[in-house]
């Protein structure tokens, strides 16, 4: 029998399409989350597992606030909900935020620190293929943060020469990079299987 895991993903602003197109390639079903109710339910969460998309992450936090959605999505991730958060995604995650647009927030459920764009301008972009501790992946990096500081308890899983990129922590999961943007399925693949209602093929 095949058990599909329902994947929520964040869909206020960014590359939401790329990832919902990547989870379903690979089995999963996924739904937007713009709202408290499409996150959780009376019963619990409504998903098994969540991706953080890239885009502007300051945007994103002002859009969260605006709709009431940030405790709820801080609550759900803490309760051990298993979480992808990719270039801005790493962002929202972070303890800290060194350079935060004004006003800027975090959710603060990942014992790190990130600087924004620190890996370039737009014109900076590039696609690579990356080792990490999932193997080599294929990604592309725009406008990338980096991980300035590691917390305890904070697994290393990628460095681009001497910067970190990519982190975990638990069920969370934060990386610099776009996987979704090249096809590369390792991160997503690795997060429906720590789902409680893994795929099974």
């Amino acid at each position: 029998m095949t058990v599909v895991t329902t994947v929520g993903v964040l869909a206020l602003q960014g590359g939401v399409r790329e990832h919902r197109l990547l989870l379903e390639h690979l089995g999963a079903t996924t739904v937007p989350i713009r709202s408290e109710r499409d996150l959780r339910g009376a019963d619990g969460p409504r998903v098994d597992s969540l991706v953080l998309p890239g885009g502007e992450s300051s945007t994103i936090d002002r859009l969260l606030r605006l709709y009431d959605l940030a405790e709820p999505l801080r609550e759900t991730i803490a309760a051990g909900v298993p979480t992808l958060g990719t270039c801005a995604g790493l962002v929202l995650l972070a303890d800290e935020v060194l350079d935060p647009a004004p006003g800027q927030q975090s959710l603060g459920l990942l014992d790190v620190s990130v600087r924004r764009n620190a890996l370039g301008r737009q014109v900076d972009s590039a696609e690579v293929d990356l080792d990490t501790a999932l193997g080599t992946v294929r990604v592309a990096f725009i406008r990338a943060p980096v991980v300035v500081r590691v917390g305890g308890g904070v697994e290393v899983l990628a460095r681009r020469d001497e910067s970190v990129v990519g982190v975990r922590a638990g069920a969370i999961t934060g990386v610099s990079f776009h996987p979704e943007l090249t096809g590369d399925e390792t991160f997503h693949r690795a997060l429906l299987q720590s789902s409680p209602a893994a795929i099974s093929r």
